[in-house]
């Protein structure tokens, strides 16, 4: 369908942000004039000039996420057109010329004293850079001089080149061939795999499994080399800013303890025979002699799905959110009325869904609505983001609005579990409840547990290299592989293919990413869990935690919402959570 089509009522309004592509153009031809931040090296020590910088780029940031959210968009709606394209490419030319005007700031950040520092903690002045401050002084023990930083960021551009090679690989260099499905011959493609792996048609699935590995099997040593590449890179920069590891570098960036990391490692091992458990029932329900990964996704239960047009599941999931209370209610009915939500799929609309936030504007949602089960879940998770961005950027300064990747999957997972509960309570339905059941059970499988295994792998790939072994790629799939049977268990066949994943994962060229999808979901059981146990006071906590931006370390602001990761109680709070769901699933399956 082509987006003229669309009734206005399912379209987002980003005339709220400009009310024409002409304003764009002559905010932009004014952001880009107006960079004048180099003007302040060698100043930084004088508070009143250091007060101005943070207030000069702090208006600055504003315009510029104003301009890159509506590009963004535009672009998004429709990507034929040309004139969107090249409005992406002006906002990268807008970064690299701010980014290379304040290159001096964190080497001269880094060279004041630590009293001073602090005495501007102190300040009320810099109420809205205290958190900054506080990590600027974190980060003292590892910075560089200012030529040293000349020379990383002269080099930054050739060390990204590894994911940029991997994408490459993957879009266009991977050999995937031609296969029937559906009755008809088409090549194979990465979303074809995965719809391929939920189908009821076994030998369809291993058809596709086979020729999907194989074709990246076929370029293992290209990988593997690349791969490896990216790890050293790592190791690199951790000892040139004289981190102990990659992953302290990485936990330090993010503000996070690393007994954050170790409790997931740890608690997850520790409870993997539930997960083993939940794979022998999948192979007794299944009725197979033996299972292979090409039968994880394979459905236990089918012809079960909820199809309703989108302004019915957009009410349905409003209600199955009132534990939230009627302030987020009132918000979500207000999003759709106002047109934050952009709902169709059409021609050149990017594929997906996600949520972006504008500082003095509202969030926006782009969704590809299709009325199914999957799709319900998608709304109430990209809703989740809205609305923790619009609680953030209307409770904190702009410095302190944007909250970190680290606690940035829970609010959209707490949505996804409260709306599950919610269908689970109001359906007499047997078949959905056991669909709902299964539904849970995948979702902490993938989020919590598989994601984990990714973030062992990665951790122990990085150790090997700062330990001076070297990597392989026979070591390579042989760690992968022993990881992923201490994970999985014994009742399903760890093949080659399977040994070989770890190579398809573009997340592994961001490292030390992957771990926070589990801790999120891990959060956001727990919060769901005390909203539904304690009521109000938990759903003021939550609130706490939504409106907390930056203002500190994301742990802690978790702490707000009753959530202490640094303990071992919300990791056994989740492995229960599975425990007690895998009870019932069985219990309904018969089992």
């Amino acid at each position: 369908m082509e987006r003229n089509l669309v009734e206005n009522k399912y379209k987002w309004k980003l005339e709220d942000i400009f009310a024409t592509d002409e304003q764009w153009e002559k905010c932009y031809e004014e952001t880009l004039n107006s960079i004048d931040f180099a003007k302040y090296a060698g100043t930084l020590h004088d508070k009143g000039s250091l007060l101005s910088y943070f207030k000069e780029t702090d208006e600055f940031g504003k315009l510029l996420d104003k301009l890159a959210v509506y590009a963004h968009m535009r672009h998004d709606e429709d990507s034929r057109i040309a004139k969107y394209t090249a409005y992406n490419a002006k906002i990268g030319a807008l970064y690299s010329k701010f980014a290379t005007q304040v290159a001096f700031f964190d080497s001269e950040m880094a060279s004041l004293e630590e009293q001073y520092l602090n005495s501007l903690i102190a300040d009320e002045d810099f109420s809205d850079y205290d958190y900054q401050l506080k990590v600027i002084i974190k980060h003292k023990p590892y910075a560089l001089s200012e030529s040293e930083e000349r020379l990383m960021a002269l080099s930054s551009e050739t060390l990204d080149t590894f994911y940029e090679t991997f994408s490459m690989i993957e879009a266009i260099d991977l050999p995937l061939p031609e296969v029937e499905y559906e009755g008809e011959k088409i090549k194979l493609s990465h979303g074809l795999y995965g719809i391929a792996l939920h189908s009821s048609d076994r030998e369809k699935r291993k058809e596709i499994y086979e020729k999907y590995y194989k074709a990246y099997i076929s370029l293992i040593n290209t990988i593997t080399s690349n791969y490896i590449g990216n790890v050293k890179k790592g190791v690199f920069i951790s000892k040139a800013y004289k981190y102990d590891s990659c992953l302290d570098m990485a936990l330090l960036n993010e503000g996070v303890d690393k007994v954050v990391y170790d409790n997931l490692l740890h608690y997850v091992n520790a409870n993997a025979k539930t997960l083993h458990r939940y794979i022998a029932d999948r192979k007794k329900i299944l009725g197979y002699d033996k299972l292979y990964f090409y039968d994880i996704y394979a459905p236990l239960v089918e012809d079960c799905e909820i199809s309703l047009p989108f302004d019915e599941a957009y009410d349905y999931m409003v209600k199955g959110l009132a534990p939230l209370g009627k302030e987020y209610q009132e918000l979500l009915l207000k999003a759709k009325d106002e047109r934050w939500i952009d709902v169709e799929e059409t021609t050149g609309k990017r594929n997906g869904a996600y949520s972006l936030g504008c500082y003095g504007i509202h969030p926006y949602v782009l969704l590809n609505y299709r009325p199914d089960t999957n799709n319900m879940f998608v709304i109430a998770h990209e809703m989740g983001h809205a609305m923790h961005t619009y609680f953030s950027i209307n409770n904190q300064p702009f410095a302190k609005s944007n909250y970190k990747i680290f606690v940035a999957e829970v609010a959209s997972t707490v949505n996804e579990v409260l709306l599950l509960k919610y269908m689970l309570a109001n359906t007499k339905d047997e078949k959905l409840k056991k669909y709902l059941l299964n539904y849970h059970l995948d979702s902490i499988r993938q989020t919590l547990q598989r994601q984990t295994m990714f973030a062992e792998f990665e951790y122990e790939a990085h150790s090997m290299v700062e330990r001076g072994e070297p990597l392989t790629k026979e070591n390579l799939c042989s760690l992968y592989a022993d990881i992923g049977k201490r994970y999985y268990g014994e009742d399903i066949e760890h093949d080659f293919n399977i040994s070989c994943e770890w190579m398809r994962i573009p997340h592994f060229y961001r490292a030390f990413y992957v771990y926070k999808y589990a801790t999120g979901i891990i959060a956001a059981i727990n919060i769901v869990n005390k909203i539904l146990s304690e009521g109000e006071q938990a759903v003021k906590n939550y609130f706490e935690f939504l409106k907390g931006g930056s203002a500190t370390d994301p742990v802690s602001l978790l702490k707000l919402a009753g959530v202490d990761l640094t303990s071992k109680q919300p990791f056994e709070v989740a492995m229960k959570e599975f425990e007690e769901t895998l009870d019932k699933f069985e219990e309904l399956m018969g089992i």
